[in-house]
């Protein structure tokens, strides 16, 4: 459930407690918190040692009564302490803060399984590749420069994917995927659950690098640009994915930096099915059929997550491996005009009909026929 948490202390009069924070002492500073427990507990015994920042330089030393408190700060304050280096400490009182509360208002149950959560084509590999394969994908794309977006950092490879129309261009082939991924591939062939859709050309790769606390806002990858099988390896931290299914008629506003904010507070009415699962490092997501098609997909812009009662705080970066199949829509170009272009328009009709049926046949099957 995580560490405690102190206040920061406010002046040099603040209020008695049985808990110290404790400045110039650390391991930043050469001391182990052992050497720094094992001087507090001769005042009391010491409930625990804990870092008061990220800085390694300030400590907070916890008492079990208060007295031992009063006892270390009166003996060791403004003093060079020989035990710890000779080092001047300067103390003060902490107190304890209650326990944060993490979207309590807002949570969802999370899922650890594909199968909890009742959305048809949703799958969910745990342990796909290797620690070391791990390893191995993470330095190979930090071998390649990365393109910076306004909260993430992001590699294209096959065709790039255009956010400013969430599109491909299908003319602009930028080569096969690399060799460092083959492996993947190779491996999504081999999937029993997949059938015949195991046969899929994966030809796009988009390789994302999140932050600590960056998410991915709540969207459907375009039915238009990629076929119905969308693959994502989750690599280096561990996040939560969210899936939500609005009632039809339900008006949606485009993803912009508004609907993220509101993305944290949905609407909690019926008009809104929602489900979460938790996508650990080195494991495979699938969205196919009823969850490519009818279900958003959204990433929390969280720091810590809250999975069956406990805190799991991501890493420092998460980077995914997305694949897709990207539609072929080619088009024979004639060069006259009038009925010549006349004739492409109806190769444009034909196209997006077949495009919209193959969508139906994906999501529904061949029984609404």
């Amino acid at each position: 459930m995580g560490l405690p948490r102190f206040a920061r202390p406010k002046g040099v009069d603040g209020k008695s407690s049985p808990n110290l924070y404790v400045a110039n002492c650390g391991p930043a500073v050469g001391l182990s918190i052992d050497a720094i427990s094992s001087v507090f507990s001769t005042f009391g015994e010491v409930n625990g040692v804990y870092a008061a920042d990220e800085s390694g330089t300030r400590v907070i030393v916890s008492y079990i009564n208060e007295n031992a408190a009063q006892a270390a700060l009166k003996a060791l304050h403004g003093r060079p302490c020989p035990d710890l280096g000779g080092r001047f400490l300067h103390i003060q009182y902490s107190i304890l803060q209650p326990p944060k509360q993490v979207h309590t208002n807002d949570s969802i149950p999370v899922s650890l399984v594909a199968s909890e959560l009742n959305i048809p084509g949703l799958y969910l590999w745990h342990d796909f590749v290797t620690a070391k394969e791990e390893e191995e994908l993470l330095a190979a794309v930090d071998d390649i420069p990365w393109r910076c977006l306004a909260k993430r950092k992001v590699q294209h490879y096959g065709y790039e994917f255009l956010y400013e129309t969430r599109n491909v261009n299908t003319r602009q082939h930028m080569g096969e995927l690399p060799s460092f991924v083959s492996f993947i591939l190779g491996r999504i062939a081999l999937i029993s659950d997949l059938g015949d859709a195991a046969n899929i050309v994966l030809n796009q790769l988009t390789v994302n690098e999140y932050p600590s606390g960056v998410g991915l806002s709540p969207h459907i990858d375009t039915h238009s640009a990629f076929e119905g099988l969308i693959f994502s390896l989750s690599l280096a931290g561990p996040c939560i994915m969210e899936f939500r299914r609005h009632s039809e008629g339900v008006c949606l506003p485009k993803p912009n930096s508004d609907t993220e904010s509101k993305a944290e507070s949905p609407d909690s009415s019926s008009n809104v099915k929602r489900r979460a699962i938790y996508l650990p490092p080195r494991s495979l997501l699938l969205l196919s059929g009823e969850a490519r098609y009818a279900w958003h997909h959204y990433i929390p812009h969280h720091k810590v997550d809250l999975v069956k009662d406990s805190m799991i705080r991501r890493g420092s970066r998460r980077v995914s491996f997305t694949f897709r199949k990207v539609r072929g829509i080619h088009f024979f170009v004639v060069p006259s005009a009038g009925l010549a272009s006349g004739f492409v328009c109806l190769q444009f009709i034909l196209c997006m009909y077949l495009i919209a049926l193959k969508i139906l046949i994906d999501l529904f099957g061949y029984g609404f026929l």
